[in-house]
């Protein structure tokens, strides 16, 4: 499973809010997505990445599921 965890950790250590990511051209259906655990397309994954100056690893997590 796909998990959006390293995300919300890398907010909260670079100081912003998903308020932020809204202001910063993420749009709030996928915000949405991503606190929901949805799919979402790797264009997305590195448009965030860019807007946070980050690795794909700090944004998603792949989750063993039992």
């Amino acid at each position: 499973m796909i998990s959006y965890r390293p995300l919300w950790e890398t907010l909260e250590n670079k100081g912003h809010s998903t308020y932020w990511l809204l202001n910063h051209g993420v749009d709030s259906k996928t915000l949405y997505n991503l606190k929901h655990n949805k799919n979402t397309t790797l264009i997305t994954i590195e448009k965030i990445c860019n807007i946070l100056g980050c690795k794909m690893d700090e944004v998603v997590e792949f989750v063993e599921v039992e």
